[in-house]
């Protein structure tokens, strides 16, 4: 069966997106479902290009038991377009950003809408303090915790099992 490729994508890939891609690993982990699916993360731009995190994102992550330091900055690529069954973009910019360099059935969508139902932006912590990673990780934690368990259910039924991911 098909892994589902999942590809988080910010500005410099250095705040969300490395935060996205080590909380639904984490969470994917935690399910034991790794190999149902690939996940990774980008920029839009490439001014962190082989950096990792912000250390303040690795601070918070490792507050929570992720260890997100090994992860490198890397700036979305034209066949990310088509390896990943869902590019899920940080906030309405990202987004923009994304389909002007997309070919038209790219899987671009706003974490906002499919993973927290709520259309919102995530907010780019970068010029604020440790709250503001803490709450950009509250948000991302419920979202990717929404995300699996949607996606995981789904995997689930197409497999004939009919536990659920918890």
């Amino acid at each position: 069966m098909k892994r589902i490729s999942i590809l988080f994508v910010c500005m410099g890939n250095i705040c969300r997106s490395p935060l996205a891609e080590g909380i639904f690993g984490h969470l994917v982990a935690e399910a034991g479902l790794i190999g149902h699916f690939r996940i990774d993360s980008a920029g839009t731009g490439g001014w962190h290009e082989g950096d990792p995190p912000d250390r303040r994102s690795v601070a918070t992550a490792k507050s929570h038991g992720i260890d997100i330091s090994g992860q490198r900055a890397r700036r979305i690529q034209p066949r990310d377009f088509t390896d990943f069954d869902l590019i899920l973009a940080m906030d309405r910019d990202n987004v923009a950003a994304l389909r002007k360099i997309a070919p038209p059935e790219a899987g671009i969508r706003l974490f906002g809408d499919i993973a927290l139902g709520t259309g919102e932006d995530i907010p780019d912590p970068y010029y604020g303090g440790p709250d503001s990673f803490e709450l950009v990780y509250t948000r991302l934690l419920t979202g990717c915790s929404s995300l699996l368990e949607t996606l995981g259910v789904e995997r689930a039924s197409c497999s004939g099992n009919t536990s659920s991911v918890r």
